[in-house]
């Protein structure tokens, strides 16, 4: 038994060896860490239990045979998180660059396949050159298994991607469809092509780090939702995210132990500008308003126009959407659409009850935004209030201005609570050309036509510009002061707690993609 036991040490030690002394390195000069040390800043403390260790790849073609390392490349398994069972899958680039093999792609799918079936969080560690070349379309159908699991997971259990090096070609569809991704700056980087193959092909000279860099997707294509400093900072926010879900979709949105106390606010009494059209950062309120130093901004640096994150209410777990005035007048356009219907989907998806606070004058006018589909994008944002069955309130705090209050979780399309400052201003358009469209005439008679507009302008606003004519419909349950928003929150939350929504039976809906 002695001599078994060693050579099942021996090869474990080769195991933990990945790639060997000189690629670990090469890794740590690249300022990353390796797939092993990852997993232990990440998982509890010897929770960690690893499924797959000793498996090698089959390859013989062009002298593979000749190199093999136990695991192949990534290392798989489950542990804990803050006490929370969770799966996880952590590529070795020290292994044939972390490159994706048969065998590679087989771990991957069973701890997948074990998440799914068990209900648990499913977290991958990104960090790989690609497809296995020396596979050819044998690694290419284990990326095509893991893309179908990430569907199948979809909405069953939370996904969430870390991409801690290189991620190109098919390899970045994994993590597009799950629900959460987070890059390194400076070591990341996502691409579907790389620099070489756009000079070749458009004649555009551009580094990694500008075609797809953590900062590059964090603002401009809004693919990844947290840009990290470092790996260590990654981590983090992946426990933080993780604090805020559910373990599944048949699980409640988890919730802290709070006693309720005093919960009136006096300083949201005094936070909006006296001018309408002075911006004001929506952050302000939000932070008043929730429990203290809970939020998490999700898409921070993304179509800012918009704010979304996690938070806690009374100690529990909510999702925010906000307008913010701060940036283009809070304005929703194509980005900010897409950005917020999908948190609203994913909040749905996990029994994340929905908190909306609507300041917004409209959407984007311009030829830019028709053209690029602000109709069909601008609906995503409605399909995704309309289908949620979760809890769902809205506080408008100053601006509700044409179609765009519908979509902004208004009554209308299933709110179970609408709240409004007095400073609230519903109409179908602000007053200014509501004036110019009604009394066009008499503006156009009048001897001092710039009074005149005035005049009508203000007549208009005093009949419409104020929350009470959507109170006297219904459309607005109560007008609060601002100080009572959090205790009004607190107390519908806990009201809406068994809330159910039975939707017609159907396979699934076809939202405007």
């Amino acid at each position: 038994m002695d001599k078994k036991l060693g050579l099942l040490r021996q090869k474990r030690e080769k195991a933990f060896e990945g790639g060997g002394t000189v690629r670990i390195d090469s890794q740590h000069k690249k300022g990353k860490l390796t797939a092993r040390e990852r997993l232990h800043f990440l998982m509890d403390e010897c929770s960690f239990q690893e499924i797959g260790m000793l498996v090698a790849h089959r390859s013989t073609d062009f002298g593979m045979e000749k190199e093999k390392y136990p695991g192949d490349g990534v290392v798989t398994g489950y542990g804990t998180i803050n006490g929370r069972l969770v799966y996880v899958f952590s590529q070795d680039f020290t292994v044939f660059g972390g490159s994706l093999s048969e065998t590679h792609a087989e771990k991957i799918c069973k701890v997948m396949d074990l998440a799914i079936r068990n209900g648990a969080p499913m977290i991958g560690l990104n960090d790989s050159g690609g497809a296995r070349i020396q596979e050819g379309v044998v690694s290419l159908g284990g990326y095509a298994d893991i893309f179908y699991r990430n569907t199948m997971a979809s909405g069953v259990i939370p996904q969430i991607s870390a991409i801690m090096g290189p991620c190109a070609g098919g390899a970045v569809y994994s993590p597009a469809i799950t629900d959460f991704i987070l890059m390194v700056e400076n070591t990341s980087y996502m691409f579907v092509t790389g620099p070489n193959v756009v000079k070749t092909v458009t004649h555009e000279v551009v580094t990694s780090e500008e075609l797809g860099g953590a900062n590059t997707h964090a603002t401009k294509s809004g693919v990844t939702h947290f840009a990290c400093a470092n790996e260590i900072a990654a981590i983090q926010n992946i426990k933080a995210l993780l604090s805020y879900m559910p373990q599944n979709c048949e699980d409640k949105a988890p919730a802290l132990p709070y006693e309720v106390q005093n919960e009136l606010r006096p300083e949201l009494n005094t936070l909006l500008p006296e001018i309408a059209s002075t911006p004001y950062d929506i952050r302000e309120i939000i932070d008043h308003v929730i429990d203290s130093g809970s939020f998490l901004e999700v898409h921070k640096d993304f179509a800012e126009n918009i704010v979304v994150g996690f938070a806690r209410l009374a100690g529990r777990s909510i999702g925010i959407i906000a307008n913010q005035p701060a940036f283009l007048a809070g304005v929703l356009d194509i980005n900010s659409s897409t950005k917020a219907a999908r948190f609203v989907r994913f909040c749905d998806s996990f029994n994340i009850p929905l908190l909306v606070f609507e300041d917004v004058p409209g959407f984007l006018p311009g030829t830019d935004q028709e053209w690029n589909a602000i109709i069909t994008n601008g609906a995503k944002l409605l399909y995704a209030f309309c289908e949620a069955t979760v809890p769902r309130i809205t506080v408008i705090t100053r601006k509700a201005y044409g179609g765009a209050y519908d979509v902004m979780n208004s009554k209308h399309i299933g709110a179970d609570m609408n709240f409004a400052w007095p400073s609230a201003e519903i109409a179908v358009m602000g007053a200014k050309g509501a004036a110019e469209i009604i009394f066009k005439r008499e503006i156009s008679t009048a001897d001092d036509k710039e009074a005149k507009w005035r005049e009508m302008e203000q007549l208009y606003s005093d009949t419409f510009a104020n929350p009470y004519r959507a109170a006297e419909r219904g459309f607005i349950d109560e007008v609060i002061e601002p100080a009572e928003t959090r205790i009004k929150l607190i107390q519908a939350f806990k009201m809406l707690e068994n809330k159910v929504v039975n939707n017609p039976r159907k396979k699934h809906g076809n939202i405007p993609l």
